[in-house]
């Protein structure tokens, strides 16, 4: 029996250690990943994903132990322009038949200020899979009045290369820019 009560401590640990792991899934009402290019040098062209979704799971308040997980559809790409939008669709840029989804999973997240971080992890589009870091400013949790849970706020920037991921190979980089900005934000629900 007293071989039994050490094990049995341990096992209660770690099941109480594992139960407050929260899952938080994206507002899609108030979330928005957006990215930047120039256009011939002059000026800049904004465009978004208009179907994403993204997983945080965290056991700390402050979300310093986070993984973030997302897919985005190649195929929602918006930029406002029907003719730019099947031109980023098709085999010339994203090519969204072959490679339908973009992909991030975070291996890493460090502390760079007031609740400001570095984010690191594997992104996946085009075929390609490479490491990047961006900007992560978590804004706080509040009570949402309607559903009376927490919700949570996240922004984050960063620039990324087509080149790194073969996007757009035959497109000069003085026609669109070889440099994009990333920017995403919004508000996570808990969904356990």
């Amino acid at each position: 029996m007293k071989k039994l009560l050490p094990f049995a401590a341990m096992l209660l640990l770690q099941t109480s250690l594992f139960a407050q792991t929260t899952t938080w899934k994206n507002d899609k009402m108030h979330s928005r990943l957006k990215f930047t290019v120039t256009h011939h040098l002059l000026s800049d062209v904004d465009g978004l994903f208009k179907k994403f979704d993204v997983t945080i799971t965290a056991a700390k308040p402050d979300f310093s132990d986070a993984v973030f997980e997302l897919s985005a559809d190649v195929s929602s790409i918006n930029t406002e322009v029907e003719m730019r939008d099947n031109d980023l669709r098709s085999a010339n840029f994203f090519d969204a038949a072959k490679y339908p989804a973009i992909i991030f999973k975070s291996s890493s997240i460090k502390a760079d200020g007031a609740n400001k971080y570095k984010l690191t992890g594997n992104l996946t589009m085009h075929g390609v899979t490479k490491p990047v870091t961006v900007d992560l400013w978590y804004r706080g949790t509040k009570e949402n009045p309607n559903s009376k849970k927490n919700d949570a706020g996240f922004k984050l920037r960063g620039t990324l290369k087509r080149s790194d991921f073969d996007i757009g190979s035959g497109t000069p980089n003085v026609l669109v820019s070889d440099e994009v900005e990333i920017e995403a934000d919004g508000e996570f629900a808990k969904a356990n």
